[in-house]
């Protein structure tokens, strides 16, 4: 296998493709959405409940997914990729949750304000 300075053609491709997985991924454990196999008229009492799976087990998922494309390929900053998919839907519900409150949002999510100010900035979230 030959390391990569790039990723492969695909490789835009991909990466959109695990962004997008970890924002559904995030979505569906904010507001999961009714089974295909559903009707309206399912009463939801007669189901069993699965309890919610940790966010890290869906991250695990989607980056096994993710290097399952890339077909021995290598990536490269796969760290900081991961990092932008996970902390700006992160930092977007956050400031949602405060309604833009910065100051409670940097509170909740343990930063200091000007470095919550500097990541806003960092991904054009207003």
């Amino acid at each position: 296998m030959t390391h990569i300075q790039t990723l492969t053609a695909e490789g835009p491709a991909t990466d959109s493709m695990i962004t997008e997985g970890l924002q559904n991924t995030l979505q569906e454990t904010e507001d999961p959405a009714p089974l295909a196999s559903e009707s309206p008229d399912d009463d939801i009492g007669d189901r069993p409940v699965a309890a919610p799976r940790p966010l890290g087990q869906h991250v695990k998922r989607m980056l096994e997914d993710y290097f399952r494309e890339l077909d021995g390929h290598a990536p490269t900053d796969l760290y900081q990729m991961v990092l932008s998919a996970v902390e700006q839907p992160m930092l977007e519900a956050v400031l949602q949750h405060t309604r833009g409150n910065q100051s409670k949002a940097a509170s909740l999510l343990g930063l200091n304000r000007g470095t919550l100010r500097k990541k806003l900035k960092q991904y054009d979230i207003n």
